[in-house]
């Protein structure tokens, strides 16, 4: 048997009263979600830049071995031709000798030079090391904080929730395909959610706008479907309820 519009419009008001209160749970949970995620993420770029920084120190330390290996094997250059000048036989010789001991005594300078800078690098990267360490370890509390309140309110709500969400899809299979399909079109479009709207005051509940005196006479017989002709939603009379009488 086809129901009457009578009987649609409480199907939908009943849906949207179902569907309103699932809404005010989860406005509950507020923006708690959005900070956790965002938390979430900013933690993940935070140990990506600390990995990036511990392979920096990690590169800089291996080039300082290398130096002071360098250095090493430089100096036992220089022994080895300042040993040699001992026993110059000429002065052509001297002269090539005492040039070989003053490179390696520049590469040494060099190198010695390039460690400095790179204990230089590694002692600022430390320090921003140890700020990022902070201020991950910070983040971290605060996302278990955050997690510690949603779940909190998740789990005072989510019997609640879920037994709506139940109630919301046993009305949904009381109503046609096609007023349905309208009911969730308007109801995401719409800021509050709300599809079916009762007149309040001579106004649409949605958006407040005043509807003619003849309309409303139209929304209280029940006989067709209103619609508010400035925000599109679904008109009923202040006076519907959810149970038939």
């Amino acid at each position: 048997m086809e129901s009457t519009i009578e009987q649609k419009l409480r199907a939908l008001y009943l849906l949207q009263q179902i569907d309103t209160k699932i809404d005010q749970l989860r406005t509950l949970r507020g923006e708690l979600p959005m900070e956790v995620n965002d938390l979430e993420d900013e933690i993940i770029g935070l140990e990506t830049r600390l990995e990036k920084y511990n392979e920096d120190l990690g590169g800089l330390k291996k080039l300082i071995a290398e130096k002071q290996a360098f250095i090493k094997d430089a100096n036992a250059l220089k022994a080895k031709y300042e040993q040699q000048l001992m026993g110059v036989k000429n002065s052509r010789e001297y002269d090539a000798l005492s040039k070989e001991v003053e490179i390696q005594g520049l590469e040494i300078q060099i190198a010695e030079k390039k460690i400095r800078e790179f204990n230089l690098q590694i002692e600022q990267r430390s320090g921003e090391l140890q700020r990022l360490s902070d201020e991950l370890a910070g983040r971290k509390k605060d996302l278990d904080n955050k997690k510690t309140e949603l779940n909190g309110i998740i789990a005072e709500t989510e019997k609640e929730e879920q037994d709506l969400i139940t109630n919301s899809k046993k009305a949904e299979k009381s109503i046609e395909e096609r007023l349905l399909t309208a009911y969730h079109r308007i109801r995401s479009s719409s800021r509050n959610g709300l599809a079916v709207v009762t007149v309040q005051r001579d106004a649409c509940g949605g958006c407040f706008n005043q509807i003619p005196p003849q309309r409303q006479m139209d929304i209280r017989t029940r006989k067709k479907i209103a619609i508010c002709e400035h925000c599109g939603r679904i008109l009923v009379d202040s006076e519907i309820n959810t149970v038939e009488a």
